[in-house]
């Protein structure tokens, strides 16, 4: 995700974003197919609200090319830390 990019278009320099990710695989007659994958998402970003911070989460999930490219179900959980 271009988390980063987002948050910069809005006026905001993060400090710090870790993100977890787990990939979740289910096998159906013989095939390993990605089913989902949840990510947790927690940054600390000066002068940032709530509101900042999920609207660039959710754009950045939403334009990522990569998650285009998996056409898989991606669960996100974000936290902003104070």
């Amino acid at each position: 995700m271009t988390l980063s990019d987002e948050l910069e278009r809005s006026g905001l320099h993060p400090e710090r974003i870790e993100t977890t990710a787990v990939a979740t695989l289910e096998e159906s007659k013989g095939r390993w197919t990605l089913t989902r994958i949840e990510l947790e998402v927690c940054a600390k970003i000066p002068n940032a609200t709530q509101n900042h911070f999920i609207d660039a989460a959710l754009a950045a999930k939403t334009n990522c090319s990569i998650a285009q490219l998996l056409n898989t179900n991606i669960l996100m959980i974000a936290h902003l830390e104070a």
